[in-house]
């Protein structure tokens, strides 16, 4: 087992700088209204991302084991939330979308499903407390074209 540690410092109102074992610092803030500069992300919103990076990596490993080339990949997350505080993630939903030509659905399904079940450690932590559904598309390029 191996030991993560991170610290959070407040650097004013509710603006913080954390980092963690990689030694990399990530700032978090609120919006001015609650004491904060609106100057980062949210503590919550770098939880989906969390989210998003963690199965990402997965399934882009795995498929370049698979030897499938991709042009581009991306990652779109929707959360609800609860109304009434703590205002919690009711539900995620991951949409997955693979760019490429020959992109083959079966390799593009096992990949999502072995980074869900797995791999992605974000997600298992997650599936506790929330419920995550996921969907994908695959978008074909015919000729080199800029994904945005």
């Amino acid at each position: 087992m191996s030991i993560q540690k991170a610290i959070v410092k407040q650097l004013k109102g509710i603006t913080f700088a954390g980092k963690s074992n990689s030694n990399r610092w990530v700032m978090m803030d609120g919006p001015e209204s609650f004491g904060g500069s609106d100057a980062a992300i949210r503590p919550k919103e770098l939880l989906l991302i969390s989210l998003g990076g963690c199965t990402g990596s997965d399934v882009v490993s795995i498929l370049e084991k698979k030897r499938v080339k991709l042009d581009g990949f991306e990652v779109n997350l929707t959360a609800d939330t609860s109304d009434e505080h703590p205002q919690v993630y009711k539900k995620i939903h991951l949409e997955y979308v693979f760019y490429g030509n020959e992109i083959q659905e079966k390799d593009v399904e096992r990949a999502i499903e072995l980074s869900e079940t797995k791999y992605c450690g974000v997600t298992a932590m997650l599936n506790k407390a929330v419920e995550i559904t996921n969907s994908y598309r695959i978008e074909n390029i015919n000729s080199k074209k800029n994904i945005e």
